[in-house]
């Protein structure tokens, strides 16, 4: 099993889609389990708000050099992820950055092998530089573009590697998931009519 440690100020944003169908089956949250079939994956959740003991649960402070927005600051976070290394040896620590490693299909088989993974997703204008460096995470980029946060990163790592686990994805899943996607894929009726025009499959697929 897989244990995917999340540290976001808004679980509640992508707690639903780990919780729902193929990710939500493969934690035995949705579906019907098969008698003893024990979970392939788990995530948990870490809100860094829960480890300030200020009154106003205040995690973000004005940047140092000036610049718009605020930052992250660090102590948080490092009692969060402490948290959740608790008892874990060897867990693969990942801070979600436009600068990061792209993310690819050969990082998602290479992290399915882990045991636990711990995804620090940043919100406003970033995480305090520090966090990085103490912990030696490894910096991750899903793509040449800035999000609001880092959950979205978070949940499409989790889906794609996911899907490498042994048990996550239903044998007719796993054929999909062994062969080289089509870019254009085809199912029933044979012949579709829209507006008078008719579109049919290709026949190298029917036969």
């Amino acid at each position: 099993m897989i244990h995917f440690h999340i540290i976001t100020l808004f679980p509640e944003s992508i707690e639903p889609y780990l919780s729902s169908s193929i990710l939500g089956r493969a934690q035995g949250k949705s579906g019907k389990p098969k008698k003893n079939e024990k979970p392939k994956i788990c995530v948990s959740f870490y809100d860094p708000k829960d480890f300030v003991v200020t009154k106003h649960k205040r995690v973000d402070q004005r940047p140092y050099g000036g610049g718009p927005g605020m930052v992250l600051e660090p102590t948080a976070i490092l009692k969060a992820v402490e948290k959740a290394l608790r008892g874990k040896k060897g867990a693969t620590k990942i801070f979600f950055a436009t600068d990061g490693v792209q993310f690819d299909e050969r990082m998602a088989k290479q992290l399915a092998r882990k045991k636990a993974i711990v995804l620090i997703c940043g919100r406003y204008e970033g995480v305090d530089a520090r966090v990085q460096k103490i912990l030696k995470a490894k910096k991750v980029s899903v793509g040449p573009y800035v999000l609001t946060g880092g959950e979205l990163p978070a949940v499409t790592l989790i889906d794609a590697v996911s899907r490498f686990v042994p048990g996550v994805l239903g044998k007719a899943e796993s054929l999909e998931a062994s062969r080289v996607a089509s870019p254009v894929t085809y199912t029933r009726p044979e012949v579709l009519t829209w507006k008078g025009k008719k579109y049919r499959v290709p026949k190298v697929l029917l036969s």
